[in-house]
């Protein structure tokens, strides 16, 4: 088989046609993942001055900040309240209820991950929704030994009041890379 090299005749063909088409020249050769870049400092800036002005006396301190324990990559992670019925974890577990909302934490630093969680989980709250899936990931910080945003999830998770349950996900919707968490309904 004999391979045929465009000359600049063939090359300057295909670019005339291309632009008789229409195609125009793409302006950045990017992917665009949908959340804010890291290097947006305006951005950066925002975000935290309104987490800054919405954390009220509620909400305030419900996260912690000190050390947590370590926790694996592909350790399971569960938490339930003492009174959850068994059959509603049960279905969670396996992934039977459906999620309404997710948020992705990949990319953030352990401080934006933590107001981004706390904001998520408020507005989920009121807006009724019963599950939601937040993707924590299992990578490894860059100076610990650990998964750092995975283990600092399962803690803050835990001591958040409006969490009434939280399990690793299905494979489907991350496995032990994510979290389906049951919210406490209204007036619960």
């Amino acid at each position: 088989m004999t391979r045929h090299l465009p000359n600049d005749d063939d090359i300057s063909a295909f670019r005339q046609a291309l632009q008789a088409a229409g195609v125009r020249r793409i302006a950045s050769n990017q992917a665009d993942p949908g959340k804010p870049k890291r290097n947006d400092e305006a951005a950066q800036q925002a975000r935290r001055q309104a987490a800054v002005e919405s954390n009220t006396l509620q909400t305030s301190g419900r996260t912690s900040d000190g050390r947590v324990e370590a926790v694996r990559p592909s350790e399971y992670l569960e938490f339930s309240v003492p009174d959850l019925p068994w059959r509603t974890l049960s279905q969670l577990k396996r992934g039977q209820t459906a999620w309404q909302a997710g948020l992705d934490l990949h990319g953030y630093t352990l401080e934006e991950a933590r107001i981004e969680l706390e904001s998520f989980l408020r507005d989920a709250a009121a807006q009724g929704m019963r599950c939601v899936l937040v993707v924590h990931g299992k990578a490894w910080g860059t100076t610990s030994d650990f998964p750092v945003l995975k283990s600092h999830t399962n803690a803050w998770l835990r001591e958040w009041p409006g969490v009434l349950a939280f399990c690793s996900a299905t494979d489907i919707d991350g496995g032990t890379g994510a979290v389906y968490i049951l919210l406490r309904k209204r007036g619960q």
